[in-house]
């Protein structure tokens, strides 16, 4: 609890006041079911009132895309982002995008969710093909892109990538995605400050927005995207 509450702290100074916290689940490693989930994230927000840190805490999952979701969704063991459990946050594979998503989501959608795909510019399979995110919000997805991707902490190719989906207008909100107070640590102030340098102030509202919105279950104000460009390339010969 102690490291909790560090990061908390942390979090605050960075400016935060609300957090979705949201375990892994159902990812091959992590399950965190729902039940766990909201009496663990009312224990924090009890030690957070005890210890006076200005800080309101969620209960949330990071969902595994898997062919049990569904069930576990109709189990009632999946929370969402909103309480109107309108907003799912789905996480694929690092490694690639499997062949049933654009299925998943569909079946998700019919039953009135919207999928908002977080870390996109971290999978491999998008990475390659991305052609996939514009698919996907075109077909009613939102995607949550990582604030330490956009400042490079994964790498040079991962923060162009990341800058690009933003360019196209496909990164809809930054997480802070903070596991601890070392690597990745909160980053949410100097995001939205290269963001507003790079993209302007008109989209760092926007993105805060967004956020507030998804947390309320609102409907997010229609904005234009394209695919991602192609990263540049220089060379000594054109």
């Amino acid at each position: 609890m102690a490291d909790a509450l560090a990061m908390a702290r942390v979090a605050v100074d960075n400016g935060i006041s609300h957090i979705l916290v949201t375990p892994h689940h159902m990812d091959g490693k992590y399950t965190n079911h729902k039940a766990d989930v909201i009496q663990r994230t009312a224990e924090f927000q009890a030690a957070l009132d005890e210890a006076k840190i200005d800080l309101v805490v969620f209960p949330g999952q990071e969902v595994h895309i898997t062919g049990d979701l569904m069930q576990a969704i109709k189990n009632d063991d999946v929370l969402f982002a909103d309480e109107t459990n309108r907003y799912l946050m789905l996480e694929l594979p690092h490694s690639e995008v499997p062949e049933y998503t654009n299925q998943m989501i569909f079946e998700l959608q019919a039953a009135g969710i919207t999928p908002v795909i977080v870390h996109p510019e971290r999978n491999h399979g998008i990475q390659k093909k991305p052609e996939l995110l514009y698919d996907f919000v075109a077909s009613g997805c939102l995607t949550q892109i990582t604030a330490s991707s956009y400042l490079g902490v994964f790498g040079s190719e991962v923060e162009d990538f990341t800058q690009r989906i933003i360019d196209a207008g496909l990164g809809f909100v930054f997480a802070s995605d903070a596991h601890n107070l070392k690597g990745r640590n909160f980053r949410m102030q100097k995001a939205f400050a290269k963001l507003e340098q790079h993209n302007g102030a008109e989209m760092v509202t926007w993105m805060q927005d967004n956020a507030k919105k998804i947390i309320n279950g609102d409907d997010l104000e229609p904005s234009e995207y394209h695919y991602v460009k192609e990263k540049k390339k220089f060379g000594l010969f054109r």
